[in-house]
């Protein structure tokens, strides 16, 4: 099995602690960066390919991961000379990938069962395979619905259930094959492309354990729940 693990990113929204170093390998614990983390999950899921598509700082991911033996996984890079999105890595590995792979942000905290995403991404048929997280919102306003400047309904701080990508994907090769290498493309503009011509995307529905490293408070909450949960992200550690 094939991951990319996409880690070309700045992370703007991370700083301070990505001044100096690549977000992927911000440290979490006392001993690991969430590279490390995720690549040993990988390892221990049957991944034995991966690709790094590296950017900001990617020399600095590349002397660290080296080619992956330490993990008993072959670790090859492509690096991204400008930015091109979420999905645009991808378009210029085409041809290094088997026909289905899994993709995910290389921030991305969790206990998913990464193989098997990509063994329902193969059995749906589908071109795309999100995973999804369930979310809630709480809003703190009486929210008013109004018709033709006429209030027809109010409901008291009501709270919105919802779900959202987690940032790991199952990937068909064939799904990329309209797209052009070199150009940037979204995960938004992917998704839409998809919904438009009538072949949706497949949702993996979770509902385990799932940081995304994005924020400092999120980076934060993973430093203080790390030691307890351990076990559980790290089995056998």
């Amino acid at each position: 099995m094939h991951a990319v693990i996409l880690a070309g990113g700045k992370g703007v929204r991370l700083r301070p602690y990505t001044t100096a170093l690549p977000k992927p390998l911000v440290p979490i614990g006392d001993e690991h960066a969430i590279l490390e983390i995720v690549l040993r999950q990988l390892s221990q899921s049957g991944f034995t390919h991966c690709t790094l598509a590296i950017g900001h700082l990617g020399e600095i991911i590349r002397a660290y991961v080296g080619d992956g033996a330490q993990w008993g996984m072959s670790i090859d890079y492509a690096t991204e000379e400008s930015p091109l999105g979420t999905m645009g890595p991808l378009l210029n590995l085409r041809d290094r990938l088997p026909e289905h792979f899994l993709v995910m942000n290389g921030d991305v905290l969790t206990d998913l069962d990464y193989a098997d995403v990509l063994r329902r991404h193969e059995l749906s048929a589908a071109p795309l395979t999100i995973a999804t997280y369930a979310r809630k919102v709480h809003i703190d306003f009486g929210v008013l619905t109004t018709d033709a400047s006429r209030v027809v309904a109010f409901t008291e701080k009501p709270s919105i259930d919802y779900r959202v990508s987690m940032g790991v994907y199952g990937v068909s090769r064939s799904t990329l094959a309209a797209y052009t290498p070199g150009l940037p493309l979204g995960f938004d503009e992917l998704v839409l492309d998809l919904l438009a011509a009538e072949t949706p995307p497949h949702a993996y529905e979770f509902d385990g354990y799932w940081l995304d490293i994005g924020r400092p408070d999120d980076y934060d909450r993973a430093n203080a729940e790390f030691t307890s949960r351990k076990s559980l992200l790290l089995k056998g550690a």
